[in-house]
C-alpha cells in the first residue's frame, strides 16, 4: 500500500459541507451587527449563556457570584462564526480556542476580537481534522445540524474533551413546528437568512443522545430554548423549536 493510499485510509472523516461554509461565511461582515442577518443569533445569545453559566456552575461547584467561573480553564468553540460565543467566553475567564470552517468569519472573529483586546486562538478548518485535545469546556451550538457526517463531528468533539470536562450542544429539533416556525416561517420572512435551515438534518434529541452514547458520552436531560411574545427567546421545557444540552464521560 503507498503512503497516498494510507493516508487516505486512515484520515478522519470530513465533517464540512462546503455549501455551507460559504452560505455563513458570506455573511461574515454581517456578523456582529445586531440589526443584520445573525441577529437572531445575537437575540439567542443571552439565553445561551444563561445555560452555559449555570452548567460551568454546576459541573465544578464553582462560585455561582464569581465574574471568572471559567479562569484556569480552556474552552473551545466549534462552528464559531465570527466569536459572538467566544468572546463572551474569555469574559468569563477561559482560555478560548474557536474553530470554523468558513475562512472569512475566523478573520471577522480576528478583527473583532482584536478591537475588543481579546486573546482568542481562531482556527480555520475542520474539527475532525485539527487533532484538537485537552479542552475543559468543549461547545458546539446550532452546529451539528449543518455537519456532513454527524458521528465524525460528535466524536472528533469528545476527542477535543478533557477528562472531567463538559460538553455543551445546542441544535434545532426535527418537530413539525420546527419545519413550520424555524425553516417555513423565520426564513421566508427574513428573521433568518434563506438557506440556514435544512429540516431534515435536525436532529432529535433520542438521535443526538445516541451520537453522544456512541462516543462514550452521557447526555443530560434536554432544555428547550422556546419562543413567546411576552418572554421572547428563553429557556423551557418546551423541546418543540430548539434544545440545549450537557455531555460528559
Amino acid at each position: 500500500m503507498s503512503n497516498a493510499t494510507l493516508a487516505a485510509t486512515i484520515r478522519p472523516p470530513i465533517t464540512i459541507r462546503p455549501n455551507e461554509a460559504a452560505h455563513f461565511g458570506a455573511l461574515a461582515a454581517e456578523w456582529w451587527d445586531p440589526k443584520g442577518s445573525s441577529a437572531m443569533l445575537h437575540r439567542l445569545n443571552p439565553v445561551r449563556l444563561g445555560f452555559i453559566r449555570a452548567a460551568v456552575d454546576a459541573h465544578w461547584q464553582g462560585d455561582k457570584r464569581a465574574l471568572q467561573p471559567l479562569a484556569g480553564r480552556r474552552a473551545l468553540d466549534v462552528g464559531c462564526g465570527a466569536g459572538l460565543l467566544c468572546e463572551p467566553l474569555t469574559r468569563l475567564g477561559a482560555a478560548v480556542t474557536g474553530v470554523d470552517a468558513a475562512a472569512e468569519n475566523i478573520a471577522a472573529a480576528q478583527a473583532h476580537a482584536e478591537g475588543s483586546g481579546f486573546a482568542i486562538d481562531y482556527r480555520c478548518g475542520d474539527v475532525a481534522e485539527l487533532g484538537l485535545a485537552g479542552f475543559d469546556l468543549v461547545c458546539a451550538l446550532e452546529v451539528i445540524e449543518h455537519v456532513a457526517d454527524k458521528a465524525a463531528f460528535v466524536r472528533a468533539l469528545a476527542a477535543a474533551l478533557a477528562p472531567g470536562g463538559l460538553m455543551i450542544l445546542s441544535t434545532p429539533n426535527r418537530t413539525a413546528r420546527s419545519r413550520l416556525l424555524l425553516v417555513e416561517g423565520a426564513e421566508r420572512l427574513g428573521a433568518i437568512p434563506r438557506g440556514t435551515h435544512h429540516w431534515d438534518d435536525f436532529a432529535t434529541p433520542d438521535e443526538l443522545g445516541a451520537l453522544l452514547a456512541d462516543a462514550g458520552l452521557t447526555m443530560s436531560a434536554p432544555q428547550g430554548i422556546a419562543w413567546s411574545p411576552a418572554k421572547g427567546l428563553h429557556l423551557s421545557g418546551d423541546l418543540a423549536l430548539n434544545y440545549i444540552v450537557t455531555a460528559r464521560r
